[in-house]
């Protein structure tokens, strides 16, 4: 079983809108810190967004900053990626990932902080 499960993924125009979902089904990450991060071909995987579960406190990487929303519904187990004004630039898989520490304080951008994973969702931006 999939611990985490993104969608929303697709091929968008730059300057359009997606909004990603991640799901955790048959688990709860109430009290976790939920980030997304992505990954483009040859490069390594980034950190872009996160959202601490005690406050709802947000932290988003500077090249996504007033373009992406990250937010979270702790009823229905979801996390969301909001993303405006998409550039070619931000083409990748967008995975969504759980921090491995239970109730932490402070928000991990290191991808090795996280420890439950999804499969990935593909993000196309056409010039």
């Amino acid at each position: 079983q999939v611990p985490l499960v993104e969608s929303g993924g697709g091929l968008v125009q730059a300057g359009g809108s997606l909004r990603l979902s991640c799901t955790a089904p048959g688990r709860t990450f109430s009290s976790r810190t939920m980030g997304w991060f992505r990954q483009a071909p040859g490069k390594e995987r980034e950190f872009v967004a996160a959202i601490k579960w005690s406050d709802g406190s947000t932290y988003y990487t500077d090249s996504v900053k007033g373009r992406f929303t990250i937010s979270r519904d702790n009823a229905k187990n979801t996390v969301y990626l909001q993303m405006n004004s998409l550039k070619p630039g931000d083409a990748a898989v967008y995975y969504c990932a759980a921090d491995a520490r239970i109730g932490a304080r402070d928000i991990a951008t290191m991808p090795s902080r996280y420890d439950y994973w999804g499969q990935g969702t593909q993000v196309t931006v056409s010039s």
